[in-house]
Formats: structure tokens, sequence, C-alpha cells
């Protein structure tokens, strides 16, 4: 054997390994379903808006001493009713308040109160909807059968009624949004459930022995994350115009606390309407531009878990 040979036989053995280990290095998985999910998503034109109005909306809500510029609660008579101008630039209020700050301010209230509210009732239907999904029998017939009686009264009639008898502020809200929010989520996370109960590695999970709440948890609870996530979404939505109707009427938020439902109240006179559209034109168009956000990305996550979707 020859050097050149020894030489050629050495090199052949040192990049062996290293030809072996590149083969098995993991390459990116483009057929992943977190990967076909994040490429619908962003493939979704109108959610992307909707995502970019609502980071938009939490950015302005978070830091809204730096965006307001001015204190919400601040009043200046000589200057009440003013126009929109360089100091007030959406003008001011009938105690001369800056409307400008109370609206950003009032985007905290309503997003505090969409996200608690939300996360309230679908801890509730969490609970409910997995139980009566996979216990079935005489528990699913109960807790069916109260969800039926619960949807029965106009939800927003219930609200109304108990918010007239509890004192009217921002965490009776909360509460009340809340607890009346969870009928139509739990028949959602029941339906879910019921179909993923009779797929196969449930009942593997079942026939090992492996324990109830283990199985909601760890296997069954993960497969209805999308379904919940998007409802909540959209249920976001629905509780931010339920606060501002609440307010509207005079049983939501209250005075100095700024919300938009309440600046319309405020500005509900004809001369108003009709001469200062600043006094309310501003939060109207910021409910529409939190509900718009909201369905939108709701949407788009939606049509994202979709395995079905035509995004791809």
């Amino acid at each position: 054997m020859t050097a050149s040979d020894e030489t050629a036989g050495t090199q052949k053995t040192a990049s062996g390994p290293s030809v072996e280990l590149a083969g098995r290095l993991p390459e990116p998985r483009r057929d992943s379903a977190r990967y076909r999910f994040w490429r619908r998503l962003w493939r979704h034109k109108l959610g992307m808006v909707g995502l970019v109005m609502l980071v938009l909306l939490i950015i302005a809500a978070v830091f809204a001493p730096l965006v307001a510029g001015a204190n919400p609660e601040a009043m200046e008579l000589r200057a009440k009713n003013q126009p929109p101008s360089a100091e007030h630039i959406l003008g001011t209020d009938a105690i001369g308040r800056d409307v400008w700050a109370r609206l950003v301010y009032g985007a905290r209230v309503s997003l505090s109160v969409g996200l608690v509210a939300v996360g309230i009732y679908t801890a509730i239907a969490l609970l409910l909807g997995s139980i009566s999904g996979y216990v079935g029998g005489r528990v699913d017939s109960i807790i069916m059968r109260f969800t039926d009686i619960i949807m029965c009264f106009p939800t927003f009639l219930l609200i109304i009624t108990v918010a007239s008898v509890l004192p009217p502020n921002i965490f009776n809200i909360m509460v009340i949004i809340g607890v009346f929010g969870w009928p139509g989520m739990t028949r959602l996370i029941r339906g879910q459930i019921l179909s993923l109960r009779s797929q196969d590695f449930i009942l593997a999970a079942v026939a090992v022995g492996v324990p109830t709440r283990r199985i909601i948890f760890r296997h069954i609870l993960p497969n209805v994350v999308g379904p919940v996530v998007v409802a909540a979404t959209l249920g976001l939505a629905g509780a931010i115009m339920t606060e501002s109707s609440l307010s509207f009427l005079g049983l939501g938020v209250q005075q100095p606390t700024p919300s938009w439902g309440q600046t319309l109240t405020t500005a509900m006179q004809l001369p108003i309407l009709e001469n200062m559209p600043w006094r309310w034109l501003p939060s109207a168009l910021a409910i529409a531009f939190a509900v718009l956000s909201m369905n939108f990305f709701g949407d788009a996550l939606r049509d994202a878990f979709d395995p079905r979707s035509k995004l791809d």
C-alpha cells in the first residue's frame, strides 16, 4: 500500500463519522402541525390586520400614562367642550377633561374587564364541559339540563338584572359577565370531548389504568385548546361590548373612572350629537376598533386550527 492510499484511507475514515453525524441532524419539519398552524395564521390577511390592531390597543392600554399625555380625571372648566386642538387633540368634555386621555385609559378598563370575564367563564366552562363530556351518564344529563336552563334566559337581561342589584363597579362587572358567559363554551368543550373520548389513544389510556384526572388534563384538554382559544378570543369582543353597554346604561363603571360606554352616555343629547362629535365619535370608533380586531384575529385562529383550511 502506498502513502497516497494510506492518506486517502485516513481521510475516508476521518470523514466518515462527520458525514454520518451530519446525516443525523434534525431538519425543520415543514409537515408538522405546529408549522402548518403558523403558516396558515400568517397567510390570513385579515387576521394579521386584526393582530396589529390588537397589539396597538394593548400597547395603548399598558402604556396609557405615556400615550395619553394627560390626567383623564383632571378638570379644566375654562376649557370645557372645546373642539380638537393642539393642546387637546380630541377636544374636551363638559367639565374640561381631555377626551384623548379618557379614551386611552378607557382601553385599560375595557381590556381588563374582557380578559378577567373571559378567564372566569372559560375556567367554568372547562370544568363543567370536561366533566360532562368525559363522565357522561347522569352527571352529563344534570350539567346539560342546568346549562339549558341558563341558556333559556337572555344572557344580557340576566346581566342587567344582577348588575342593577349589586353596586356598580368594575370588579362586579367582571364577575357578572364571567358568571353568565359560560354556557355556550361549555357545550363546545363537551362536544369536543365526546368526540375525543372514543379515540384509540384515550381507550388505550383507560385500558392501562391511567387515572381519570390525568386523562382529562394530559390527554383530552390539550386537544381542545384550539377551539377554546378561538371561542375565548371571540368572547373577548363580546365581553367588551357587554361592559360598554352596561356603562352606557349607567350600570357599569362609574365616574370619574373613564370608560368607552360611559363616555357615550354623557354625550347622548341632541345638541352634542349634532354639534360636538368629538364627545362621542372617538369612543364609538374605539369600540368598533377593538371588536373588529378581535373578531378578525379570532377568525384567523379558527382557520389556522382547522386542518381543512385552504390557507395552505
